[in-house]
């Protein structure tokens, strides 16, 4: 009987003998430069670092090269809203284990694009296969949650590129039991993420895309935990310190 946490995807490599890439910038990443060999948690890996560190392109580069579509969806979407991604997963391989090749679900979920994906949806006339009600008739973060807790099946691979973006505090709490329930149902997950409440899932492995490549850190240690807990602490402080108030 296999372990219920063996891993769909064990590790990712970066081949550079396939060629120059057409997007030189994402070759050019600190993150990316100094690459060769990531692996990647049974359960849960988050991507965390600035904005323009590389952890969303990475994240994008491992779905297209796992076969889904750059905008989100799942593997049998394909459709082209506007060509935006870098040609990184030209490079990307894959480390699956054997259950990860023959996983029953999967789904790659970009919070910027995800207005095309439903409208996709609704184009194949898959709602009824996602939820009661089309997703454009929802907000954004319930249309999330929607997604996760109505169409999501388990036993996938789920790739989540910024999901707090369309997510109160309160739908962040929501979207950590969502992706638990998932991830007992052996799910694995790769998450990019700038929130502190969603990168606090208990035994993850968090990556940090910096200007010396990628390193990995404890949640405590991350800029996001430490600046947030900060400001929260003492937030009339940090305001005055920040804004030059002296009153």
């Amino acid at each position: 009987m296999e372990h219920p946490y063996q891993p769909h995807v064990v590790y990712i490599t970066l081949d550079r003998s396939r060629g120059a890439l057409d997007a030189e910038y994402a070759a050019q990443l600190p993150a990316i430069k100094t690459l060769e060999r990531l692996d990647l948690h049974p359960r849960v890996t988050f991507f965390i670092g600035e904005n323009g560190s590389g952890k969303s392109t990475l994240l994008e580069a491992i779905a297209v090269a796992d076969g889904f579509n750059a905008e989100g969806g799942t593997r049998n979407f394909n459709f082209d809203s506007r060509a935006s991604h870098s040609d990184l997963s030209k490079w990307v391989r894959v480390g699956r284990s054997p259950r990860g090749r023959r996983r029953s679900d999967g789904f790659f979920l970009r919070a910027e694009s995800f207005y095309n994906v439903a409208s996709e949806i609704e184009k194949l006339g898959l709602v009824g296969l996602y939820s009661d009600r089309s997703y454009h008739e929802q907000s954004h973060g319930e249309s999330f949650i929607d997604l996760m807790t109505n169409r999501l099946r388990g036993d996938g691979l789920y790739l989540f590129d910024e999901p707090e973006a369309a997510l109160s505090p309160q739908r962040q709490l929501a979207f950590l039991v969502a992706m638990h329930e998932l991830v007992e149902r052996e799910s694995q997950f790769i998450i990019a993420t700038h929130s502190p409440i969603i990168m606090a899932y208990p035994n993850a492995w968090i990556y940090e895309f910096g200007p010396n490549g990628i390193q990995r850190v404890e949640y405590k240690e991350t800029e996001h935990y430490r600046v947030t807990h900060a400001f929260l602490n003492r937030p009339e402080q940090t305001l005055r310190q920040l804004l030059g108030d002296d009153s």
